[in-house]
């Protein structure tokens, strides 16, 4: 991980065979954070985490822990 990243998003394996739960992340994410992958699921753009606005709309949008943003760093 490169240094600066204050973020991490875990997507559960569940999200990848779900393509509307996919389409939702790819549309809510303000500044860009998801993209389709080449298997057809969801990956994260590594170099728009530090975007990151920490607006919790990707967690609404999948719901049950299916994404999680870690926070790696202390408050």
């Amino acid at each position: 991980m490169p240094d600066g990243l204050f973020i991490r998003v875990d997507i559960a394996e569940s999200v990848q065979s779900d393509p509307d739960l996919v389409r939702r992340l790819l549309e809510v994410c303000p500044v860009d954070i998801f993209d389709r992958a080449e298997e057809g699921g969801v990956t994260t753009v590594e170099a728009n985490l530090d975007e990151c606005t920490l607006c919790d709309l990707c967690i609404q949008a999948a719901g049950d822990d299916r994404v999680r943003v870690v926070k790696l760093y202390q408050d």
